[in-house]
This record gives structure tokens, sequence and C-alpha cells, in this order.
């Protein structure tokens, strides 16, 4: 794959090219050459200098020829993915400012001047042209306009700590290419448009939103919507893990809790409709699913190359010996309570002291909750003893990975 450089920008007539055009494509043979069209009319009648790149990702199709008799220049990407064809199109680029489109015609082109006159002026870093304003039923499926779409900009509007942000999946931005190449982007498929906000971000850079439009796609849409939403995902994890893991599995143990009280306060069970349900014993599983994902939190958040330098440093102290220690006589204690509690249990039923049967329920799933929970944590802090690397090391790769994400 070619790798994004920091190359001049090269001229076109004496003049320095403004805004090179990447338009990534995959058998656009019925819409690409409209999309260039509409691309360089635009530029032309905002008086910029400007080049469409039309990034050629294995197309069986007419699509490289078509692109080329539109005035575009086609370069190819033999890897598979949207982001693997826009970081090539980022690499062959010429122009000081960069716009990402899509060849299916479903962004306005004309617009584009509204994108890139704030990045040439320096107002903003990043300029993305939201779509959900203007989307419908037939340009977005329902599923991505009211469940994917706003789910993932949630995760990543949390990640990233933008809160204007509404539709962090448009592929319709631009930016300074010498900008965006500093930030070391390495998504391969359609995460890459959230990689670019994290990463952008976390260097602080001023990202702003304009609604542009959206327009149905001309051709067959290539979006794989649980494959990409999974990759989605996976980045997300391994960039905000406090977000996915961390702060959910906190929220499970505090749930825990309270079906737990509530088991207490209602030892008959509770009533819901003619059925009953004792909540106790639900409440391990809350608890181990809450501490598993808050430990795999901490350990991506501190681990993970993707993670900004503030996510490593709060979670910092699982590197630290004495803390997992501590954690482990801790855990050792709670299971041993449970056991102790089990081993009441069974002598009381043994010497037949009568305990009502809501006590002998509570005290059960109390004492398989202690036992389940100390244990997690005794496994979790031997294994990570053993697989974690020494604490030097562990310093000194934390110390290379701030100063590459940092």
């Amino acid at each position: 794959m070619t790798a994004l450089d920091t190359r001049p920008s090269r001229h076109q007539g004496g003049r320095t090219v403004d805004v090179s055009v990447v338009l990534p494509c995959l058998n656009e043979e019925e819409s690409v050459a409209a999309c260039v069209r509409e691309a360089l009319d635009a530029c032309a009648r905002s008086g910029l200098v400007a080049e469409v790149i039309v990034v050629d990702n294995n197309c069986t199709d007419q699509s490289a020829e078509r692109a080329r008799r539109a005035g575009a220049r086609v370069v190819a990407e033999a890897v598979p993915g949207y982001g693997a064809a826009i970081r090539a199109g980022i690499a062959a680029s010429d122009g000081v400012v960069v716009v990402m489109a899509d060849a299916d015609c479903t962004y306005p082109l004309d617009r584009i001047e509204e994108l890139v006159v704030p990045v040439l002026e320096g107002r903003v870093d990043i300029m993305i042209g939201s779509r959900l304003s203007a989307a419908n039923r037939h340009s977005m499926p329902f599923l991505h306009r009211f469940l994917g779409t706003p789910a993932l900009t949630y995760l990543v509007r949390e990640g990233s700590g933008m809160p204007a942000l509404s539709d962090s999946q448009s592929g319709f931005r631009a930016f300074r290419r010498d900008t965006v190449t500093s930030l070391g982007l390495a998504s391969t498929g359609m995460e890459f448009a959230s990689e670019m906000l994290i990463r952008a971000t976390q260097r602080e850079l001023r990202i702003t939103e304009t609604p542009l439009g959206y327009r149905e796609r001309v051709g067959e849409s290539k979006l794989d919507t649980w494959s990409d939403g999974m990759r989605h995902l996976k980045l997300i994890v391994r960039l905000s893990p406090h977000l996915v893991l961390w702060y959910p599995g906190q929220l499970l143990v505090v749930c825990a809790l309270a079906l737990f009280g509530l088991s207490l306060a209602t030892p008959s069970a509770l009533t819901i409709g003619s059925s009953t349900w004792q909540p106790v014993f639900f409440c391990s599983t809350l608890l181990v699913f809450g501490f598993g994902g808050m430990l795999a939190g901490a350990v991506l958040g501190y681990h993970s190359p993707l993670a900004s330098r503030k996510i490593r440093l709060t979670f910092s102290w699982i590197a630290d010996a004495t803390v997992m220690r501590r954690l482990r006589r801790f855990g050792s204690l709670v299971a041993l309570g449970g056991l102790s509690l089990n081993f009441g249990l069974y002598i009381a039923a043994m010497r037949h002291v009568d305990v009502a049967l809501h006590a002998r329920i509570t005290l059960s799933g109390l004492a398989q909750s202690l036992l389940l929970s100390g244990t997690l944590f005794v496994v979790f802090t031997l294994l990570y003893s053993l697989l974690a690397p020494s604490r030097g090391a562990a310093a000194t790769s934390q110390k290379d990975a701030g100063s590459c994400v940092s």
C-alpha cells in the first residue's frame, strides 16, 4: 500500500494546486465520470486550481477509463477497502487541501467550495459535510440513518470529545494534506472515517461540520452493514476502551449492587405479572461481566498503541506491581468469603437449622457473587503478571507510544 507522505504541492501551469479531490472507486462506471466533471466544474467556478484523483480499488468494469476521459488522474490501489483507497489517493495528491468524497453521486460535489475555503483560510483543520439533515429513505437505508450512523456517531463523539458532531460517518471532508498525513492513519476499511476524527481530536485539531446534503446513489452499494459496523466498533474499542469497556463495566457493577439490594428488600421475589423473579442470582452474571469489562478496559487503555496519552496515563495503575498484588489479595479475600458462606449454608442444611427459604436464596446468591468476582480478580492478576512485560519495558513502551500518539 502506498504510504501517506508529506511531499510539497506540485503546480499546474505555474500555479499551486489548491484542491485534490480524491474519489475511491470500485466498479462505479455509471457515475464516476459525472462525479469527476461535477468536481472539476465546481472548482473552476470558484477559481480553485484543482485535480481529481480516482483510486481504482480493483475495478472490473470501465470505471478507470471513464474517469480518465472525464479529466481525472487514476491511481491503482490493490489493497481492498475504503480506507486503503483514500490513503492511496491522499498519498498521490498534489493539492494543498484534499477533499475526499465518493464516486457514486451521493455527495453534492458542486458545493466543494463550502468545504475548501474555511480550510484554505486557516479557520478549521477538518471540514465535514454532514448528510443526515438531507438523507431520506432513497439515499440512506433506514437502519443506517436511525441506528447505525447515530450509534457510531455517539461512540466517536464521546470518544473524541466533540459535542457538536452529528455525522461521524460522512465521507465528504476537506483538510490540509500535510495535517492529515501527520496523524498516522492506518485503517483500510470504512472505519477510516472514525479513526481520522478520533486521531484529530487527540491532536486538538479544529473540526467543523456543515450540512451539505446527500443524494440517492447511482449503482450498487458496496457497504456491508454488519462487517463494517464491527470493524468500526473494534477500532473504537482500541482508541477509546474507557468508553466501550470501562464505563459500561462500572454501570453493570452498579446495576448488580442495586439488584442485590432489591432482592434484600423483597425477599419473597419480584412479582412480574403472573411470574416471580428472584434477581439475586442475576447479580453474579452482572458482576462478572462488569468487573471483566472494567479490567479489560484498563488493560486496553494502558497497552493499546491507538489510545491517547491521557487515556494511557489514566490506566497506568494496571502496570503497578503493588496495585496488582493488592487486587489479588482483595480477590482472594472475596473468594474466601464466598466459600465460607457456602460452607456455612451447607453446615446449616446438614444440621437441619431452620433458615427461611428467602434467606437461603439470598445468601446463596451472595456467596456465588463473592466467589465468582473474587476468582475473577485472582485469575486476572495472576495472568497479567505472567503475560505483561516487565515494569521497565512497559514504561519504555509507553514512553515510545506517547511520543507517537500525543
